[in-house]
């Protein structure tokens, strides 16, 4: 949530920047409702010092002669009409309020300064490459195609299952896929220093709504028909993120959570409708309705938040490094940046039975956005006061783009699949995928 203060003293020029990415702030609105809320607040005010003054009024009237009963008979009279004239004003306060706070909620985090301009993905600059795309002497298969012949990739038994979107991983394909994550796991936390973390698969409103997922994109996730508002997670953004949740960072704190930097890593399913997808990619394991990742989070000082960013960043490509995958990098254009990022870096890795990069990680830095939301603030010592922290998070890396990824690019013509030297210890020490 952007700060009510910066938008209040300066609603243009927040207009000016939300615009870089496509969103149209209505200034008007804004600005008509603020002006509104002041005065029910500044109306507050005033009948609160009326009604005070009348309460005096008692003790003037017995010394005028008046019985106390008397006294506080004739007082009570004004001070009913006034009680009711509160009452009008404090119910409109508070739908006025309601009214602003929903307006916030809808807004967009501000690009940073340095994202590129331009309105889709057809604008999002490349920063850099690593490795060559994969060349074949034989004729490429895609990985639906490799893992069916395999045996081992069953996307027909899914669709009777639940429905299309899902698949069904046996034997070596299923070690393969569970031998990324304890791989990425054990990389992010031995060499990059992120404290592992298990959390709750399903989380509530408040979480949601913390981190950005709810109102905008209420259509793309899966809420459950029970009692309480609960929610499928579309990324272990929202529970690891939301551990920080009215949680100030200082010495005394109760969670451990005494010190910053704090660098998270956890692995989770992730469950979402794909509503805006329209089609896109119906074909495989791209697009689910269920995969899984390897989160990583950081909750940093403001003035460490960009190098934060940047580190991130780099541990996910390390991951690609380590098991030879060829990949890009891209800095997301304005009109491309997700609802809650101010900045964030793609990893696209090379599919060569698509001939193209595909988004296989998304790195973002969303400043004091989601901390604002959820409170998160840390105890600056210079200061002695709570502040609001910044936070990052992304993929590092999805599993199930990452074993496309495998499958394709270490194919056979023969059909089997070669395992990345990373990965054979995990598999006890089989180098090659057969039928």
């Amino acid at each position: 949530m952007l700060d009510a203060k910066l938008v209040r003293n300066d609603p243009q020029q927040v207009a000016t920047a939300l615009a870089r990415r496509g969103y149209e702030f209505d200034t008007g609105a804004f600005v008509k409702l603020d002006g509104a809320r002041k005065q029910f607040d500044v109306g507050l005010q005033a009948l609160q010092a009326k009604r005070n003054r009348a309460s005096k009024k008692i003790g003037a009237l017995i010394k005028q002669g008046r019985s106390v009963d008397e006294a506080k008979a004739e007082v009570q009279q004004t001070l009913d009409k006034i009680d009711a004239e509160l009452d009008s004003v404090k119910h409109s306060q508070a739908e006025t309020r309601q009214q602003l706070e929903q307006l916030l909620l809808d807004m967009p985090n501000l690009p940073a300064s340095d994202v590129p301009q331009g309105e889709d993905e057809k604008a999002n600059l490349e920063i850099s490459r690593w490795g060559d795309p994969t060349k074949f002497d034989f004729d490429v298969k895609d990985h639906v195609a490799i893992g069916e012949s395999l045996r081992q990739l069953d996307f027909e038994s899914a669709s009777k299952i639940t429905g299309s979107r899902f698949v069904v991983m046996r034997g070596q394909i299923a070690r393969l896929h569970r031998a990324l994550i304890q791989f990425m796991l054990d990389i992010h936390r031995r060499e990059h220093g992120y404290e592992e973390v298990y959390v709750p698969f399903i989380v509530n409103r408040e979480s949601m709504t913390g981190t950005g997922q709810l109102p905008k994109f209420a259509a793309d996730s899966f809420k459950l028909n029970v009692e309480h508002e609960y929610y499928l997670i579309p990324t272990a953004e929202v529970p690891v993120t939301n551990l920080l949740r009215d949680v100030i960072v200082d010495a005394d704190n109760r969670f451990g959570l005494n010190k910053l930097p704090l660098k998270f890593v956890c692995h989770s399913p992730c469950f979402r409708s794909e509503a805006g997808s329209y089609g896109r990619d119906t074909r495989g394991m791209i697009r689910q309705h269920q995969f899984e990742k390897v989160e990583l989070v950081q909750i940093v000082r403001p003035q460490d938040s960009a190098q934060a960013h940047e580190e991130l960043t780099e541990h996910a490509e390390n991951i690609l490094q380590r098991l030879q995958l060829p990949y890009r990098k891209v800095s997301l254009c304005g009109g491309d940046l997700g609802f809650s990022a101010r900045k964030t870096y793609d990893l696209e890795v090379w599919l060569p039975a698509q001939n193209c990069y595909r988004e296989i990680s998304s790195c973002s830095n969303f400043g004091d956005f989601q901390a604002r939301r959820i409170q998160a603030r840390w105890r600056n010592p210079e200061t002695g006061k709570p502040e609001l922290v910044h936070t990052l998070n992304g993929s590092g890396l999805a599993i199930g783009r990452a074993l496309v990824a495998l499958l394709e690019n270490y194919q056979n013509a023969d059909g089997s699949v070669t395992v990345p030297h990373a990965l054979q210890n995990y598999l006890d020490g089989i180098d090659r995928i057969n039928a």
